[in-house]
C-alpha cells in the first residue's frame, strides 16, 4: 500500500479524500494537514510515498510548499484544486497528476494507475520550487512568517531548528539545508546559518576559527571549514 499525506486548508475536502483513497484499498493515510507547516512536520516524521496537495491554501500555497521540502524526503505529488487554470503549472513543476475538486471516483483510479507504475519504474520526483523568501514559524500556536533579510542567524540543536531575529527566537520545520539551498543565508558551522548583509565584524580566534558579531550585538561561531569561504564572500 502507498502512505499518502492529505493537505488542504478545508477540513471537509481532507475528509472526503480520505474517504475516496481507503476506498480504493491503494493507500494508507498516514496523515491529514491543514496547512503548510504541518504538512512538512508530517513529512519529515511520516515519509509518505505521495502527497495529495491542495494549490490554494491560505499563508503558504501548495506550489511554495515544495520549496521546503527536503530533496530526500520529496514524495510524488498530485495536486487537488478547484480550478483548472493551475493544471499547466502543476505540470511545470513535475507533479505526477492532478485532480479537479469535486474530484471522481473515476479520475481518481486513474491517478492511482499512474501512481503504480511510478513506484514501479522507481521514479524518483524531482521539484525545483521558488526560493524562500519568507520562512514559516511557530509563534504563539500561529504560523509567522519571517522575511529572510530579517534574519541574523539560524542554529539548529536537539530542539530543532530556530530562526534569530532582532525581535526573537522563532521554531522553524523547515531544516538547515533547505534553508541553505534556498534563501541567500550562508553556511558558517555545520549548526548555524548567517545573514551577511547582517554581520558587523568576524572576530577570528587561534586554530582558525572565529566568531561572528552581528549588528544586534550576538555572536555566532565560524568553524576552520567554513571561515575561508566566510572570509572570500566578505573580501578580507
Amino acid at each position: 500500500m502507498m502512505r499518502a499525506l492529505i493537505v488542504d486548508d478545508e477540513i471537509y475536502a481532507r475528509q472526503e479524500m480520505e474517504a475516496m483513497l481507503n476506498e480504493t484499498g491503494e493507500f494508507l493515510v498516514a496523515g491529514k494537514c491543514a496547512n503548510a507547516l504541518e504538512a512538512i512536520r508530517a513529512i519529515n516524521k511520516e515519509r509518505p510515498d505521495v502527497l495529495f496537495l491542495d494549490v490554494q491554501m491560505p499563508v503558504i500555497n501548495g506550489f511554495e510548499l515544495l520549496g521546503m521540502i527536503d530533496e530526500s524526503l520529496m514524495p510524488a505529488v498530485v495536486f487537488v484544486t478547484a480550478y483548472d487554470e493551475y493544471a499547466l503549472k502543476a505540470f511545470e513543476e513535475n507533479a505526477l497528476d492532478y485532480l479537479l475538486k469535486p474530484v471522481e471516483k473515476e479520475r481518481l483510479l486513474k491517478t492511482v494507475e499512474k501512481l503504480k507504475r511510478r513506484f514501479t519504474e522507481d521514479d524518483k520526483p524531482v521539484f525545483t520550487g521558488p526560493d524562500i523568501k519568507k520562512i514559516p514559524c511557530i509563534h504563539s500556536a500561529k504560523i509567522k512568517l519571517i522575511n529572510t533579510a530579517d534574519v541574523e542567524y539560524v542554529r539548529s540543536g536537539d530542539g530543532g531548528v530556530y530562526v534569530i531575529c532582532p525581535n526573537g527566537e522563532f521554531y522553524t520545520e523547515l531544516t538547515l539545508q533547505i534553508l541553505e539551498n534556498k534563501t541567500n543565508l550562508l553556511r558558517c558551522h555545520k549548526q548555524y546559518l548567517i545573514n551577511i548583509d547582517l554581520v558587523d565584524e568576524i572576530l577570528l580566534r587561534e586554530n582558525m576559527v572565529a566568531e561572528i558579531k552581528t549588528k544586534s550585538g550576538r555572536v555566532v561561531p565560524v568553524s576552520r571549514r567554513y571561515l575561508r569561504m566566510l572570509r572570500e564572500r566578505l573580501l578580507f
